[in-house]
């Protein structure tokens, strides 16, 4: 185990899971709640975490509901909904060590860039992938329900691939006790529209269609939708960075979808509790991106439009 302090920006689903996995084994973790009755309550109640592949209580988890409380530490993950990021220039700052790195646990396109404009060149900014299915059931309590698969890569502001970097193999081995697996992104940016092959239909399809991911694989009508958006995302992705999306991918995500235990992705919780949904992260940043690149993507155009007039 490392010496390495970590923060978590955001106790939800996504940053409870992952950071409470990384404290059980005995990394120090300290958690950013959104509000101070939540970090109240974990303080007195822990952090619970209900998972198949073993539930745990964390009976001291140091929470916090303001970021000037919390001390700095060598990497700060990011697990706030995109739709929050105009808040990363007064959280990052504050709490990131000169010289660590920040971690952006987030969906879509656009995070690791506004990630850096918060921070400046002296911090290292990383971009994470999750592939799980998680919720969060309530004040400081997560369930997770499959997968848990997170790849991690390092940003650089023209799109190249930064190779396996000393900063995304220490948060590999600090991440090797608590047996989820991680691993490397050698090319976030093309990491990044990989993951949009699942995001964009699964998250807008629910969404829209107002269905889970198991009868949008099951049905017919539904798969050849799903598979179309998937060939725009990959057109749209070679366009914008010139690198292509193997077909093998684009199998595994329908393939791993159809064993998911039936799910409702995040978009689907979000527009279901009328929270703000990750629309322009996950749609219209690629379609920007896609179309300016001169890839013809009109079923993203469409769904981001739609998706849009919902919010």
């Amino acid at each position: 185990m490392s010496q390495q302090t970590y923060a978590v920006i955001g106790g939800g689903a996504i940053g409870g899971y992952y950071g409470g996995c990384l404290a059980r084994v005995g990394q120090a973790v300290h958690f950013l709640f959104r509000t101070r009755g939540e970090a109240e309550h974990v303080r007195t109640h822990g952090l619970h975490i209900d998972s198949p592949r073993g539930g745990f209580l964390l009976s001291e988890a140091p929470a916090y509901h303001d970021v000037r409380d919390m001390p700095r530490s060598d990497v700060v993950i990011v697990a706030l909904k995109t739709t929050q990021n105009h808040l990363l220039p007064n959280l990052l700052p504050p709490i990131v060590k000169p010289g660590g790195s920040v971690l952006m646990l987030q969906n879509g396109l656009g995070a690791e860039t506004q990630a850096a404009n918060a921070v400046g060149e002296a911090v290292t900014i990383l971009g994470g992938l999750c592939f799980v299915c998680i919720h969060k059931q309530g004040p400081g309590h997560i369930e997770h329900k499959d997968y848990g698969l997170v790849t991690v890569g390092e940003y650089r502001a023209d799109g190249q691939p930064a190779g396996n970097t000393g900063a995304v193999q220490q948060v590999l081995d600090d991440f090797v006790p608590t047996k989820i697996p991680f691993e490397a992104a050698p090319d976030l940016t093309l990491a990044r529209w990989k993951k949009l092959v699942w995001n964009v239909p699964f998250n807008g399809l629910c969404v829209a269609e107002q269905t889970t991911t198991d009868e949008l694989v099951c049905s017919p009508e539904h798969l050849a939708h799903v598979e179309a958006l998937m060939r725009e995302v990959q057109a749209g992705c070679e366009a914008v960075t010139g690198r292509a999306i193997d077909e093998a991918h684009v199998q595994k995500m329908l393939d791993n979808t159809r064993r998911m235990t039936p799910y409702k992705p995040s978009m689907m919780l979000d527009f279901e509790a009328g929270r703000p949904m990750e629309v322009e992260a996950i749609f219209g940043e690629p379609v920007r991106q896609a179309e300016a690149a001169g890839a013809a993507v009109p079923r993203m155009r469409a769904l981001y439009e739609h998706l849009t007039k919902l919010r």
